[in-house]
């Protein structure tokens, strides 16, 4: 879904005071800018520049010259060799540059048609190719294409390095960015030059219309329910509790539960699905400039607890994912099958500012029930099983039969006596 790792929180009140620091940071130890009829009679008009201030924000803790600023400004638009430059793409340029040097990549400032994007992200439909993308060692790339979607069917995998969108590289490109150029109308093409351990290929796409199906269910031999989640998304929690229903009245004797390319959603859904099996214990813990600062705990009814399951991630689980697959691991109610998860352990803040523009900052990371980081680690299996690309191809799924195995010989957690 071409779309950004949750959970990402949207914050309103902060908006005037973010477009006022802003805007004033802008401004300090400088002069308010005059037009030519202000100058010859020496009034003083905010014409073109606004929010200039000679106090810094009291966020600024050391002496700096920020006249530095409008000098290097000045230069570009008197010596660069092509004029005139366009003063809004100059402070949208600078303003991509104060968000980067947090060295952070999923700290990003939006230029409005950006922002319109990300907001349309969060509604769960729109026309696309139906992949998760994210940055990983400053490179991006799929984080997981979404079942039965165009990405899905082109053959994209998790982990794919996304080197060139059509004729444009990704050097140095934003989730964001990508996201703007590589949606589009349905009954499009998009190419993605992909980067695999093999060699590069390029993937043509046709886009489509994008509707993410939360939760799906289905039944094995010897009374084994498989939970699949997809996304975490507005109604998870609805169609995750009707699954959990369905399987109490079944009787299920075991359960695999498959987060598998889930790039992650909302945090209340997760919190949600993994009280299922640990009640309002703790889920995940928020830990913010070294201080634990919120627990969220679980809010399903626990009607899971005490049946055997066997959850599977790979690499394309990331976020929420990762929060629900941490919880049950940590409370030995389930064992964790597949590879390493994407690792994908951190809180976004989203504001608005002023002009269309937005701002996502990362201002915490999560941490499993056991003080376990998430962020860049992601989740260790208790047993690692590879999927191929030679496996995916001929439709076998090592990983599935492995969680079988588990459920089927009394392996899989919860064992007698124990949560």
């Amino acid at each position: 879904m071409e779309s950004f790792q949750g959970p990402v929180r949207t914050t309103r009140f902060w908006l005037a005071v973010t477009v006022i620091v802003a805007i004033v940071s802008f401004g300090i130890g400088n002069r308010v800018a005059l037009s030519e009829a202000d100058a010859e009679t020496g009034a003083t008009t905010f014409f073109r520049v606004r929010g200039i201030g000679s106090d810094a924000p009291s966020t600024v803790t050391s002496t700096i010259d920020f006249q530095q600023f409008w000098t290097l400004w000045d230069l570009l638009k008197t010596k660069y060799y092509k004029q005139p430059l366009d003063d809004k793409a100059m402070l949208y340029g600078a303003m991509h540059g104060l968000a980067a040097s947090t060295g952070d990549p999923y700290t990003n400032f939006f230029e409005p048609s950006v922002a319109e994007e990300f907001a349309k992200s969060l509604e769960g439909k729109f026309e696309g190719i139906g992949a998760e993308i994210g940055i990983r060692d400053n490179q991006l790339r799929v984080i997981a294409p979404l079942p039965e979607t165009p990405a899905a069917k082109a053959g994209l995998l998790p982990g794919d390095a996304i080197l060139m969108v059509d004729a444009t590289s990704t050097e140095g490109m934003s989730v964001e960015e990508a996201v703007a150029i590589i949606r589009g109308p349905k009954g499009t093409t998009v190419t993605l030059t992909i980067g695999r351990n093999d060699g590069t290929k390029e993937i043509s796409i046709v886009r489509d219309e994008i509707v993410v199906k939360s939760v799906s269910v289905e039944y094995l031999k010897d009374d084994i329910a498989v939970i699949r989640i997809n996304h975490f998304n507005s109604d998870t929690s609805v169609e995750f509790s009707k699954a959990a229903d369905e399987i109490v009245v079944k009787g299920s004797k075991g359960i695999i539960l498959d987060l598998r390319s889930n790039p992650g959603g909302f945090l209340d859904r997760a919190t949600y699905v993994a009280g299922e099996w640990v009640g309002s214990r703790t889920v995940v813990s928020e830990r913010r400039q070294g201080t634990i600062t919120d627990e969220y705990r679980g809010t399903g009814s626990a009607r899971l607890k005490g049946l055997p399951t066997v959850v599977l991630v790979d690499g394309g689980s990331a976020s929420a994912s990762e929060i629900v697959a941490g919880a049950l691991q940590d409370y030995s109610v389930a064992t964790i099958v597949g590879t390493q998860t994407f690792g994908k352990g951190s809180v976004q803040d989203y504001t608005d500012l002023a002009d269309g523009t937005a701002v996502k900052i990362t201002i915490a990371e999560w941490l499993t029930p056991n003080g376990r980081s998430i962020n860049d680690i992601g989740i260790e299996p208790d047993i690692i099983v590879e999927r191929t690309e030679e496996d995916f191809n001929e439709q076998r799924d090592p990983q599935q039969d492995k969680a079988v195995e588990l459920l089927t010989t009394g392996q899989a957690a919860p064992k007698t006596g124990t949560e």
